[in-house]
């Protein structure tokens, strides 16, 4: 790793729920943080997390499954997927009813996810500010999770599994997803400690996916 990273901490699409105890991630601790229905993995501790409670409790089980605390900015930027991305040209994004916006960068040619399978998928997730929170590309291991049963947030279920607008993602597609509060983080946000987040409450957040396939 670069002498010059610095931790900025991991945040997956994986969706929050309250009652886990707290983990050890790495050397750090993080609060009972835990993405909603995604399976827990050691390789990604941040993804989508799909429900959240608008009372400030703490992160739970699902939550926990999705943190962790050492994550190289500089590497991430350095990574190829990310260079091409920087130097792709603009997607429009198209606005569902839902609120979800999503543009297809690449229409995939393989099978379309079916409720409930378990999938795989690479991320970069990103602040509207274009600050990257978290990438699965970073890791080398994509994130595994059942689509469409409240493993990850909102936005992911549909972005992926379509409805609502938004037709389905394709295996081998890349799709952009920007996703409102409420079909992210919402008003809790995600990655809190010490009185700062990764995710600050309410944040619109921005995903370029990469469907992979099923597990």
């Amino acid at each position: 790793m670069s002498s010059l990273a610095f931790s900025v901490g991991i945040v997956n699409p994986r969706k929050f729920s309250s009652k886990l105890p707290r983990k050890k991630i790495g050397s750090t601790e993080a609060s009972n943080i835990s993405f909603s229905s995604l399976p827990q993995q050691s390789s990604s501790p941040s993804a989508p997390v799909l429900q959240q409670n608008v009372n400030p409790t703490p992160l739970g089980r699902r939550e926990t499954l999705g943190f962790g605390f050492s994550f190289c900015f500089l590497d991430v930027l350095l990574q190829p997927e990310a260079i091409a991305a920087a130097n792709a040209p603009p997607c429009e994004l198209t606005v569902a009813p839902s609120g979800l916006a999503f543009c297809d960068k690449v229409v995939g040619t393989g099978p379309e996810a079916v409720k409930g399978q378990l999938i795989k998928a690479h991320y970069t997730g990103k602040l509207e500010n274009g600050t990257v929170f978290d990438s699965s590309y970073n890791r080398g291991i994509p994130l595994s999770f059942r689509i469409g049963v409240g493993e990850v947030i909102k936005g992911w279920d549909q972005g992926i599994l379509g409805g609502d607008g938004v037709p389905p993602m394709l295996a081998g597609g890349k799709r952009t997803l920007k996703l409102p509060p409420e079909l992210a983080y919402g008003m809790r946000g995600a990655g809190c400690k010490g009185g700062s987040c990764i995710i600050p409450p309410d944040s619109v957040l921005l995903f370029d996916v990469e469907f992979i396939g099923k597990v």
